[in-house]
């Protein structure tokens, strides 16, 4: 039987199975009582004020956004090396996405890059705290005028930390994400995170069509012919109770999932130490890396092949691999709606190139990480 290792797999089972008979025996499945619980012990953990449950972490960066009135005129900064709905979410606003490059070491926003692109429009900017580790949000503070509001796309990084402080309450807000690819799951699902009552109020609303009271608050209550007044403009982005009740048991999980995936990267970094093609990702000198991903880079001028048929050949052998992730001012929308070239942020453009994940999950065995570790051994 051909070998099969997924570049990442959700580690659930029994625990989940289980979690999920209480709503679904209850009937409350939307919103409700699950929900709150998971945003309370998620808000614990992460060392904020206010957690707010989403249907995922898109529609939680653009709840920010709309939370914080961000809309046509205004820009907003964004590292070209991220997933695309860190910019997408931009545009849903009507704002203008400006983008600034990343650093090659850390696949993180580049300070100096970041000073360039700020103008008197620049409303917020986005730090990606890219496959688990945090952006450093206090030298971006510093580094920004005092209104520009910083928010974290902490998508890769529940659990992670900076100096003693959990990912989620480094900036003015933040939101994280609980696809299967992340280290704890609900399916779909993201949370935002923010230490400001009254902007937690706001999204509060907004993620439930701008009803000023929530559906829970409106059954539990003792009108029942009452309706909510809706003075805002909201959306629908809310997470069911089924999958609050996933979520908190995953987040039970959390703290063991990445003390397992650290000591698994750490095994990389030094049986890879000898491949001089192949760069190790950066390991945080001051603060907790949630390792989402294991993401290499691959030396085009010292690698032994283009990195494309390194992947090719670790496929061969039954080791899925992907690119770190995209850089966004190269993709076409971007390029045709924003003019914009490849050279405008050549970091990000080289991460584009050259980055490669290599399997890393709660559901690899140690002869897998061997496997792996051999297979790229076996291409010098």
């Amino acid at each position: 039987m051909k070998r099969s290792i997924q570049i990442s797999l959700p580690s659930t089972g029994e625990d989940e199975w289980q979690a999920t008979r209480e709503p679904l025996m209850s009937g409350w499945l939307t919103q409700g009582p699950k929900v709150a619980a998971f945003e309370k012990a998620f808000a614990a953990r992460h060392q904020v004020a206010h957690a707010l449950a989403t249907t995922s972490c898109t529609t939680g960066l653009h709840l920010i956004l709309a939370g914080m009135d961000i809309g046509p005129g205004d820009e907003v900064v964004v590292p070209a090396f991220t997933w695309v709905a860190t910019a997408n979410v931009i545009v849903y606003c009507g704002a203008t996405p400006v983008f600034v490059d990343v650093d090659r070491s850390t696949n993180n926003l580049d300070l100096e890059d970041l000073v360039r692109k700020i103008t008197p429009k620049t409303k917020a900017v986005i730090a990606v705290h890219l496959f688990g580790l945090c952006a450093d949000i206090d030298a971006i503070r510093k580094a920004v005028p005092a209104q520009v509001k910083i928010i974290e796309d902490a998508a890769c990084a529940a659990g992670a930390s900076l100096d003693g402080r959990p990912a989620g309450g480094l900036g003015d807000a933040a939101a994280f994400s609980f696809h299967p690819r992340k280290s704890i799951t609900t399916g779909e699902g993201g949370m935002v995170t923010t230490q400001d009552p009254a902007l937690a109020d706001r999204m509060n609303m907004l993620r439930n069509h701008g009803a000023s009271i929530s559906e829970e608050q409106r059954h539990n209550g003792a009108r029942p012919y009452l309706l909510p007044d809706f003075n805002l403009l909201g959306f629908n982005y809310r997470m069911t109770d089924l999958q609050g009740a996933v979520g908190l048991v995953q987040l039970e999980k959390l703290d063991r999932f990445i003390a397992e995936r650290q000591r698994w990267a750490e095994f990389y970094i030094a049986q890879l130490a000898d491949l001089p093609w192949l760069g190790m990702p950066k390991m945080p000198q001051n603060g907790s890396h949630a390792w989402q991903a294991f993401v290499t880079y691959v030396d085009p001028d010292r690698a032994p092949m283009p990195r494309n048929d390194i992947m090719a050949r670790l496929q061969e052998q039954g080791i899925a691999t992907r690119p770190g992730t995209h850089a966004c001012h190269m993709l076409g929308y971007y390029r045709d709606r924003f003019h914009t070239k490849a050279d405008d942020c050549p970091g990000a453009r080289d991460c584009d190139a050259y980055t490669m994940a290599i399997p890393l999950h709660n559901r690899m065995s140690a002869d897998d990480y061997k496997y792996v570790v051999d297979a790229l051994h076996s291409l010098n």
